[in-house]
């Protein structure tokens, strides 16, 4: 791995692949999101702790670029290796899960099931973390902050689910 020096026109493609690749995710999500934010979600009581909507956004939008460095660093690895397309493959099903607790909560309006989901996808991105860290120490630790807002959305999906029966 050579990090992002010297970045190279193949190396830029890789990088925009990866970044855009978890964008996208995020532009899906938000698909939802958009549904019922503005309507369902306003009528929800809501915890103390739970912050505005604009630093949800804005912590996601650094969040999803942390995830996309993360994944250019794994895909810089040797693809052939059991270990690296392993990691890859969890980074693919957390980013799905990722998309589908969007779907979830605003799509279907369903706190309990996306707390469920939560769950697992707390679960997924935690084994991503490991299985980078035989990788690429450094992809593993841009997903740190990715598994702590998690944790913070987890306990806010708690509240939510416990405070609107």
């Amino acid at each position: 791995m050579t990090g992002l020096k010297g970045m190279n026109g193949t190396r830029a493609l890789l990088f925009v692949f990866s970044v855009g690749i978890c964008y996208a995710a995020a532009a899906i999500g938000s698909f939802f999101t958009a549904l019922t934010v503005n309507t369902w979600y306003i009528t929800l009581v809501k915890p103390p702790i739970a912050p505005p909507g604009g630093v949800i956004g804005t912590v996601w939008t650094v969040l999803f670029f942390l995830m996309g460095v993360s994944l250019f660093l794994v895909l810089e690895a040797d693809q052939s290796s059991p270990v690296v397309r392993w990691g890859i493959g969890l980074f693919a099903v957390q980013l799905g899960l990722n998309v589908f607790w969007s779907y979830l909560f605003f799509g279907i309006t369903s706190p309990s099931l996306a707390l469920g989901e939560m769950l697992v996808l707390w679960a997924a991105i935690a084994a991503t973390i490991w299985q980078f860290l035989k990788i690429s120490r450094p992809a593993a630790y841009l997903l740190v902050p990715y598994i702590a807002w998690v944790s913070f959305a987890t306990v806010l999906t708690i509240w939510i689910v416990v405070l609107n029966p």
